[in-house]
């Protein structure tokens, strides 16, 4: 796979993503993450939700489906356990034969398996970040990961419903972009803030 949709596996891109230790704070205690209404757990639950989400979009799923289960628990009481099996299903899911090439019914519209797999990725990145950001674990995403998402941002979300580089997005799946752009601005932090971070 060597087009600009063609990424690293969606559900486990090659970040540098913090280890949550095997068990969470307690409950009471749960930082805040960068994404102002999500604490690490509700950030973790939406991570692993997500990539059991999308192998069920490649099993055929809706995305009535996907919506309608998109905030329900998926940790189980083991928020370590449950993430690191559904990365294993959602990376297994898209190397089937045949999985890139499909049409999913997708919450941001019809798109095809090779442009969900750009889609997981960047999103599982940018969340990558936001865990690291929350539990202050080191913060520095794969360069080349983030060099490309940003090279294709346009392409990953082309002709979809929602993207967040369009001016004209309703800001419903993706948080709105930071407008100032400092001076030596690094692409990680390009991108971050090109994703309302």
């Amino acid at each position: 796979m060597t087009g600009p949709r063609a990424g690293r596996t969606a559900a486990s891109p090659r970040t540098r993503q913090p280890r949550l230790g095997g068990r969470s704070p307690p409950a009471r205690r749960l930082p805040r993450t960068p994404c102002a209404e999500w604490d690490v757990q509700r950030l973790v639950n939406h991570m692993t939700r997500g990539n059991l989400n999308y192998v069920a979009l490649l099993d055929g799923g809706s995305a009535a489906e996907f919506l309608r289960l998109r905030d329900t628990d998926a940790l189980h009481g083991d928020p370590v356990g449950a993430y690191v099996r559904s990365e294993r299903e959602c990376a297994a899911a898209f190397r089937r034969p045949g999985a890139l090439a499909q049409i999913l019914d997708h919450p941001l519209g019809p798109m095809s398996g090779e442009q969900a797999l750009a889609v997981r990725t960047t999103d599982a990145t940018i969340h990558a970040w936001d865990l690291a950001r929350a539990i202050k674990a080191p913060e520095e995403l794969d360069p080349g990961l983030v060099a490309w998402i940003e090279d294709h941002l346009a392409d990953i979300y082309a002709d979809l419903a929602e993207s967040p580089v369009s001016a004209d997005t309703t800001h419903r799946f993706f948080a709105a972009p930071v407008a100032t752009s400092p001076a030596g601005e690094s692409r990680q932090a390009r991108l971050l803030r090109l994703m309302g971070r």
